[in-house]
């Protein structure tokens, strides 16, 4: 008999090579290998963020960061994708793809821009936006904080305020008010585990430039602490995530308030890990950067957000480098194909509850490689629900190259490449392999 997983890895290999066959010829070759069709209904997406694509997102904590003197973030946003105004623009894309879903986020600064003051023009455009996505046969899945916060909200201390789970209740109640009747997943936020964390596995230096990148902010606005959503440098980190928990249960509440069938969820961020040798400290690991989060999820949610992008191995001292020869993205990480089914397993063993891949993707101007992972990956992930873990959508990070935070735009990540001058938007190749696969509903 042929042995199905040496095709896959055959044709696969052929891309990485080099010598990489066209979108629809490659997804043709792994359905042939694999006949890995998923479930009626399942959700094939693409996301973004607003603060990511929207541009001149004024009132939001980032754009005094990113504009302060001497700011760590290598550039500032500016104009972005210009998606604030091409919004149908991007829709178009993501139907012409084939795909059904969009996940999109609501700009919480541009709703309420002073505390206490929402904008019924902006609730208007998120739905409007909304209506589009119906209008195309897209399924919205909207995340109702993607990180950035207001900037009045940053200068009380953001997350570190102890006001700051109500006003986010207050939030989430007036934007699902207006909202939640189109809306097909809520997201309340985006990946909150990382606060407070994220910080002690980058290099010192970076730490310290965001402790004065904020203390800068805070003395050009005369306040006492500027904090901002997107932070490396927590100096409460107990308290901001405290209250990150408790503004995730309330903003849970507020959205059933309004709408009790609407399903609701957060995204983490989730590695593969991996225990390697005697004495791992990987579940030591897992505890720490997931654990509270996924019990909250799983006494709160309707399911969870799986966003993964690699995996890390660890012996008894901490994480293993890359093993030579092994597929690297722009920062020097792994890729690792596998890891999205790893992260997805965990997450079901530990909540119970019914997965979608909220983000996934790799970090790369070699198109070649997202053209590689994208079915490889999905390949694991169909293996993975064959074996009873209840997956219902995969959504790839990002629909279109972005503004990816300190780093500016130098990391991509897009299924289409965009011209910063003209905002052309333009298909790359992984853009027709992610399509294909949507299409047939199978890898």
């Amino acid at each position: 008999m042929i042995n199905r997983r040496s095709l896959i890895t055959s044709a696969l290999a052929t891309g990485a090579a080099g010598a990489l066959l066209p979108g629809h010829a490659l997804a043709d070759a792994v359905q042939e290998a694999t006949g890995a069709s998923f479930p009626d209904g399942f959700l094939w997406g693409a996301a973004t963020a607003a603060h990511q694509v929207e541009g001149n997102n004024l009132n939001a904590d980032l754009w005094v960061i990113e504009n302060v003197p001497n700011t760590i973030f290598a550039e500032r946003s500016g104009d972005a994708t210009n998606s604030f105004d091409l919004w149908p623009v991007d829709l178009d894309l993501v139907k012409s793809m084939g795909l059904n879903t969009y996940r999109f986020s609501l700009e919480w600064a541009r709703i309420e821009p002073d505390k206490g003051h929402f904008s019924r023009a902006m609730l208007d455009h998120y739905r409007a936006m909304i209506e589009g996505c119906r209008a195309r046969g897209l399924k919205p899945v909207v995340t109702f904080n993607h990180f950035t916060t207001p900037r009045w909200f940053a200068a009380q201390g953001g997350w570190h305020n102890p006001e700051s789970p109500a006003l986010f209740a207050r939030f989430c109640d007036r934007a699902a008010k207006h909202l939640a009747s189109g809306i097909a997943l809520a997201l309340t936020l985006n990946e909150p585990n990382l606060a407070g964390l994220i910080g002690e596995i980058l290099p010192p230096q970076l730490l310290a430039g965001d402790r004065a990148t904020q203390e800068a902010a805070a003395k050009q606005l005369g306040v006492p602490k500027y904090s901002p959503g997107v932070a490396l440098y927590v100096p409460e980190a107990k308290t901001y995530r405290a209250n990150m928990m408790e503004a995730h249960r309330r903003g849970v509440a507020a959205i059933k308030a309004v709408r009790s069938d609407l399903e609701v969820g957060v995204s983490l961020a989730l590695l593969d890990d991996q225990a390697a040798g005697k004495n791992s400290i990987r579940d030591r690991m897992r505890e720490r950067y997931y654990g509270e989060w996924l019990r909250l999820a799983a006494e709160t949610c309707d399911f969870i957000g799986v966003q993964n992008y690699e995996r890390k191995i660890w012996d008894d001292k901490g994480p293993l480098p890359p093993a030579a020869g092994a597929r690297l993205n722009t920062a020097g990480d792994e890729v690792w194909a596998g890891s999205l089914a790893g992260a997805v397993r965990y997450a079901w063993e530990a909540t119970r509850l019914p997965v979608y891949v909220t983000e996934h993707g790799v970090n790369s101007d070699d198109d070649t490689l997202r053209q590689w992972l994208i079915p490889a990956a999905l390949a694991d992930l169909k293996r993975v629900m064959d074996e009873g873990v209840p997956v219902r959508g995969y959504i790839h990070w990002s629909l279109i190259d972005n503004f990816e935070w300190g780093f500016g735009y130098r990391y991509r990540f897009g299924l289409h490449s965009f011209d910063r001058e003209t905002f052309k938007r333009t298909a790359k190749p992984s853009a027709r392999v992610l399509g294909a696969i949507a299409r047939r509903n199978a890898v």
